[in-house]
């Protein structure tokens, strides 16, 4: 009898960034009135997961929580048994430009409204455009976050960076406070499996989990469903050789991926014609579910997919962890 070896952990989250936030963070106008389309996307992608038995971790931005008009979607995120993390009250990436206390205000207020509406109180963070600071690592350690989940270790922050400034109307001062959207070239260094974060300068104090976005080991190049999407506009054959790269090398490294999802991922230009100039909109929504549906097949059958916060336990439980001091290059 051939006994199959068990499958490691890996976990999968969802950025639930709204229509407004994408439109704010690329100076479009009209995003004031907090245009929506939670009530288009979140149930197609509980849909999607209800089909496929898969438990995983959303990250709610506070001021869709704050709106009675996102509530039903919401609560049936957690109604549905998926984790719910703090993805900010404002989603500006340009969180790390904030003070200690400016972050604790924003971080808390996120947690009162999403903890109203789903009835869980995050223990996870995620900041948006993945910004993140030593401020905003001691605040969460002061309130009590398990984990943060903020880093993307690639080199090619900067790249994208420039073409999502080319494609937006930005003044030099929203350009300023965009300056590390998707990352610098120092996020390449970061390691790509979990460590802890040193905020204690005796070094005694356990610090917070970290779990990255994880990208391709020794490359670093990023893996997640968006760039997997944008990929198959070139060709859907290599996209998905690519992702099946990606889980051999995790595989080898002894690497346990925490993979990312994001909404636009299950929309195309017709849900929100708005959004048309990200380049994977020009893709259907019924060819990126068959494509998404794909990737998510190989990544269950290399891994057992769970959410952030038990993929936190499994860590702790089996490795040992890096302590990494928490430098970040000046606002």
């Amino acid at each position: 009898m051939v006994m199959e070896t068990p499958k490691h952990i890996a976990s999968l989250s969802l950025d639930l960034d709204n229509q407004w936030s994408y439109m704010k963070t690329h100076g479009d106008p009209g995003w004031e009135p907090f245009p929506s389309y939670l009530d288009v996307v979140v149930p197609r992608v509980l849909s999607f997961l209800k089909e496929r038995n898969l438990k995983i971790t959303f990250f709610i931005v506070g001021q869709d929580a704050i709106l009675e008009k996102n509530h039903a979607a919401l609560s049936s995120i957690a109604s549905a048994g998926h984790e719910i993390g703090n993805h900010s009250f404002n989603h500006d990436p340009w969180l790390h430009l904030y003070s200690e206390q400016q972050i604790n205000r924003e971080i808390a207020l996120a947690e009162e409204h999403i903890e109203w509406v789903t009835g869980q109180n995050p223990i996870g963070f995620r900041g948006p455009g993945y910004s993140l600071s030593r401020a905003v690592l001691k605040v969460l350690t002061c309130r009590g976050y398990q984990y943060d989940a903020s880093t993307l270790p690639t080199f090619i922050g900067p790249l994208a960076r420039a073409y999502y400034f080319m494609t937006a109307k930005l003044s030099s001062e929203e350009k300023r406070q965009r300056a590390k959207l998707f990352g610098t070239l120092k996020d390449g260094f970061r390691p790509i499996r979990p460590y802890r974060w040193n905020l204690d300068d005796n070094g005694k104090q356990e610090g917070m989990i970290e779990i990255p976005v994880t990208t391709l080991p020794i490359l670093k190049i990023p893996f997640h469903l968006s760039y997997i999407l944008y990929l198959s506009l070139f060709s859907q054959t290599l996209a998905i050789m690519y992702f099946k790269t990606a889980l051999l090398l995790c595989r080898f490294t002894n690497t346990r991926p925490s993979l990312l999802l994001h909404p636009l991922d299950f929309l195309d230009s017709r849900d929100v014609p708005e959004l048309s100039f990200f380049p994977a909109m020009k893709l259907t929504s019924e060819k990126k579910l068959l494509l998404v549906s794909e990737v998510l097949r190989l990544f269950s059958n290399h891994f057992t997919v769970l959410p952030l916060q038990q993929h936190v336990h499994d860590v702790r439980e089996t490795s040992g962890f890096l302590v990494i001091e928490p430098s970040f290059q000046p606002a």
